[in-house]
């Protein structure tokens, strides 16, 4: 009994149940459970908002927060298709190209973080909309178009944009998984996860424990909105084409993800088992809907609402494993019987 209590203090508790109570729904719905599982379009909708959610994670669980990664998707697509495919230089230039705005966006976020008082909420908003602009405005200046054409050559394909398992799932899938476990070990393996997790409950006291609290918050930084880049080049070389909006709309999506996962927007408290099980739990409900006979309309509705749940179920379970660890660390062990002499 006390190893099935045990697993509700876990961080990962509340995605799990969230995603257990969608797929119950959706079954009560009257949708086969079969059918759900094996359509490609939440999971490929997953794996796209995931390979972002992950970073995100590490970002929120140290304490801040980004969304200006919803101008670096249509950034790193854009960057890709007007250097290979308006330029036309070979396509790793433009793979490069992709990754270098999202390095460079990331420090400039790092840094204004780092240097100044400003809420990086409010830094990153400033950082989206003028990636925004310098988007739109360097794609009318260098092709005269807001979208760009792109032809990949088949390695490209076969890394970042192809379809598998006839022709239903994308590449970005094994990508998705595979930074997952990265991410996994560096955030609950090694000491820069620990690092992580004392920058989130105090920075000041992180910092006089001799932790690099703002070289750590830089390097965050660069990994969100490189990944970000990143997520928005697979979909440029996947459909031959991009677009200065394509992507933008999914940073409401990737921050319900990481908090349905159970990380708090405090900071201090999540796993990345939680927020991958999260991403998969925001993909079938956004996706989903699709099988019903629910009005798509309705969609925002259930996500909201789910995101209001899924906030008082993070407080709880993380409020119920604080209560069980004072428990414990205040037991007084039982005396031990003296032998009968």
């Amino acid at each position: 009994m006390e190893q099935i209590k045990s697993l509700f203090y876990r961080p990962s508790a509340a995605a799990v149940v969230a995603l257990f109570s969608v797929t119950v729904f959706y079954i009560f719905a009257g949708v086969e459970f079969s059918k759900l599982m094996g359509a490609a379009s939440w999971v490929n909708y997953a794996a796209r908002i995931g390979i972002v959610a992950l970073p995100m994670c590490l970002l929120m669980v140290a304490g801040e927060i980004d969304i200006s990664i919803g101008a670096m998707i249509p950034a790193g697509a854009m960057t890709t298709a007007i250097i290979s495919g308006h330029f036309e230089l070979p396509m790793i230039f433009g793979i490069i190209g992709a990754l270098s705005v999202g390095v460079i966006v990331g420090v400039i976020n790092g840094i204004l973080a780092i240097r100044t008082n400003v809420p990086t909420l409010i830094i990153t908003l400033a950082t989206l909309v003028g990636m925004q602009g310098v988007v739109l405005a360097g794609s009318k200046l260098l092709t005269g178009s807001a979208s760009v054409p792109l032809t990949a050559p088949d390695w490209a394909k076969t890394l970042f944009g192809q379809l598998m398992f006839g022709g239903s799932h994308q590449v970005i899938i094994i990508w998705w998984v595979a930074l997952a476990i990265v991410f996994w070990f560096f955030l609950h393996m090694s000491k820069y996860g620990n690092w992580i997790f004392a920058m989130g409950g105090d920075k000041e006291s992180a910092r006089n424990a001799g932790i690099p609290v703002n070289r750590m918050t830089v390097l965050l930084f660069v990994l969100t909105s490189t990944s970000a880049a990143f997520v928005g080049m697979c979909h440029a070389i996947l459909f031959n084409s991009a677009q200065v909006s394509g992507g933008m709309n999914d940073i409401f999506n990737i921050i319900v993800s990481v908090v349905v996962g159970g990380v708090l927007l405090t900071g201090g408290f999540g796993t990345v088992f939680g927020v991958f099980v999260g991403t998969l739990t925001f993909a079938v409900v956004n996706k989903g809907i699709d099988f019903t006979a629910i009005d798509r309309n309705w969609a925002n509705l259930i996500i909201g609402v789910m995101l209001l749940i899924a906030v008082a179920m993070n407080e709880s379970f993380r409020a119920f494993a604080l209560r069980a660890s004072v428990g414990k660390k205040g037991a007084t062990p039982e005396p031990t019987p003296e032998k009968a002499t």
